[in-house]
């Protein structure tokens, strides 16, 4: 699997492109039909607090996963993210084992 992960107008992190890295190859070990992941990290001003998103698109078979997740810290956004595309992904594998 390919990882691709943008910064949209924000600095680039280290730490944070290897800590994506791993869960994404735990989920790429998991789902080994996935093809490709692609990230983008944005930063917009929100009054409540939050406005740190996390958006990630997966290729695979079939239709495109796609989750999105906007919390207080990037390491969070990027978890929700993750969380979501896992629940996903496990639903694509149900009926992927049906045919």
């Amino acid at each position: 699997m390919t990882i691709d992960i943008q910064y949209v107008q924000m600095a680039t992190s280290e730490a944070m492109d290897s800590l994506l890295t791993t869960k994404l190859n735990k989920l790429a070990k998991k789902y080994d039909w996935i093809i490709r992941a692609q990230v983008r990290f944005k930063q917009e001003n929100d009054p409540t607090g939050k406005g740190k998103i996390c958006e990630m698109e997966l290729s695979a078979p079939g239709p495109r996963i796609f989750a999105q997740s906007n919390e207080d810290d990037f390491e969070k956004a990027a978890a929700q993210t993750i969380k979501d595309l896992e629940k996903q992904l496990s639903k694509r594998k149900a009926i992927m084992n049906k045919h």
